[in-house]
């Protein structure tokens, strides 16, 4: 099954921002497109406000003047459902409520063809649910752009139950031949992007309810060690508090209130208060003019230790032993079959982020994970209130000598980034297992759809055997709740590649 040919005219159903964005993307593909909304006069000034863009795409050498009157002229407002008679394809952007989609589709069905490809825009729907009440419901199909979609090139082309594969297949080529990036996922709440992403914004809020750290501290970790675009409290503000919490309720609902998803208590607040962000001026952090930002905590400098003992290699941290010699501090390795730590001069110990917490020790500080320890500009250090001073102080003066800034942290288990970065790839490894998409399709969706520096199946690979695994399951030993309970297929992975290991 191949795209649909650009002589075939494609409509857009709902003329709001997104409805916009999608009628652009077709447009410009080469398509006729045909715009309508139920408001009257809408469509019209959506076709108006297309147009506008049109031209500011030809000031940037984007198109050309003759493309811009050219696919202006292939752009047609209608003002009811007749109009759209001889489409090929309809994609409806219209209320995220689910009785107003079903009732467009209803009404379309005895207006177009029977070949028509009909498409649900929804980011937290069933598109199951939405094709129940159609008669053919297996000509519907998921097609979730992105916003802005002109600029965001994924798509997710998600297949109902009763989806035709040559529905879901003629969909996911014409995304591909719009110059998206499109990839196939099953119907499963938040598709691939808004259901792997759910730990990204929930290990944020909970170490933060926990006071562990502020905002401000936690999203600059997230950026400068995890390498993250936006850590999520800026994220959150710039989507809109109300929004995101929409989908995280959307989803939690949607998988019986599963407590993996379970929405934050802080961001509820958040909203009930009216603080929705960026729109509102004013969300986790003020955007009032002349509002000051809140910076990070950073730790004053320290002296650096005057040397260290590596037990074992540090597994995902091991890069770090040559950042130490390169920075003029001796590094005694000692082999250590019970862990990996470095020691540090005072007797105390400096260890990986694993799910376990500080005050379970005697003397231990607890640092997080990195995306990379040498271009890393921030590590967080976390400690109880049994640490001796020594010990933190040797711990932050050594990670200062690195170059980096330093931010201390509470005695949070799994800190930030590894807590997180965990998470996501348990969620992501549990999607694949129930067949919602592949390895390669959640990698780039989660690079494409939210900016990841890597994709989890990327991470877990980088991470090595049961990282995750074994972070989650001393998570889960301190908070048995099932927030943080490993799957299944986290487990048979990370067992099944020690069985391969140690069999080699």
């Amino acid at each position: 099954m191949t795209a649909l040919d650009l002589s075939s005219p494609v409509a857009v159903a709902g003329t709001g921002t997104m409805g916009q964005g999608i009628a652009q993307v077709a447009l410009v593909a080469g398509h006729p497109v045909r715009l309508y909304d139920a408001v009257p006069g809408r469509a019209g000034e959506a076709a108006a406000a297309i147009g506008a863009r049109l031209d500011r795409l030809v000031e940037k050498d984007r198109l050309t003047g003759a493309e811009r009157d050219a696919a202006r002229a292939r752009l047609t407002p209608v003002d009811g459902l007749a109009g759209l008679a001889d489409c090929a394809l309809v994609v409806e952007a219209v209320l995220e409520r689910l009785e107003v989609k079903q009732e467009l589709f209803r009404r379309l069905e005895d207006v177009v063809a029977g070949d028509c490809l009909l498409a649900t825009n929804t980011s937290s729907l069933s598109v199951t649910a939405v094709g129940g009440a159609l008669r053919n419901p297996g000509r519907l199909v998921g097609l979730h752009f992105f916003n802005p979609a002109p600029l965001l090139p994924l798509v997710e082309v998600v297949s109902g139950s009763a989806t035709d594969v040559t529905s879901a297949t003629r969909a996911y080529e014409t995304a591909r031949a719009w110059g998206k990036t499109p990839v196939a996922c099953a119907d499963t709440p938040g598709f691939i992007v808004n259901r792997i992403a759910r730990p990204f914004y929930a290990e944020a809020f909970a170490v933060h309810e926990a006071q562990a750290a502020d905002p401000a501290t936690i999203d600059a970790v997230l950026r400068e060690c995890g390498g993250f675009r936006m850590g999520a409290f800026e994220l959150t503000d710039l989507i809109g508090q109300d929004v995101n919490e929409s989908v995280t309720h959307s989803v939690w609902r949607s998988f019986f209130q599963d407590v993996r998803f379970t929405p934050s208590l802080a961001q509820r607040r958040l909203v009930e208060s009216g603080r929705l962000g960026r729109k509102s001026g004013h969300g986790w952090f003020d955007y009032a003019d002349g509002a000051e930002r809140p910076e990070p905590h950073t730790a004053e400098p320290a002296r650096a230790p005057a040397h260290v003992v590596a037990e074992g290699d540090l597994g995902p941290a091991s890069e770090l032993l040559g950042l130490i010699r390169e920075a003029g501090i001796p590094v005694r390795e000692e082999d250590e079959d019970h862990g990996t730590r470095l020691v540090l001069p005072g007797g105390g110990q400096l260890v990986l982020a694993d799910g376990q917490t500080s005050v379970e020790f005697r003397d231990v500080v607890y640092f997080d994970l990195a995306l990379d320890y040498r271009r890393a500009t921030r590590v967080a250090l976390s400690a109880s209130q049994d640490t001796a001073p020594q010990t933190l102080a040797e711990a932050t003066g050594l990670f200062q000598a690195l170059g980096k800034n330093v931010s201390v942290i509470g005695d949070a288990p799994g800190m930030i980034v590894a807590r997180t970065v965990a998470r996501i790839v348990d969620l992501a490894h549990d999607a694949v297992s129930k067949g919602v998409a592949t390895e390669e399709d959640i990698d780039t969706a989660m690079r494409l759809g939210v900016n990841y520096p890597l994709g989890p199946f990327e991470w877990s690979r980088r991470l090595g055997r049961g990282w995750a695994y074994d972070l989650l399951d001393d998570l889960h030993v301190r908070d048995p709740s099932g927030r943080y309970a490993p799957s299944l297929a986290l487990y048979r992975h990370a067992y099944a590649t020690e069985k391969r290991e140690g069999s080699s």
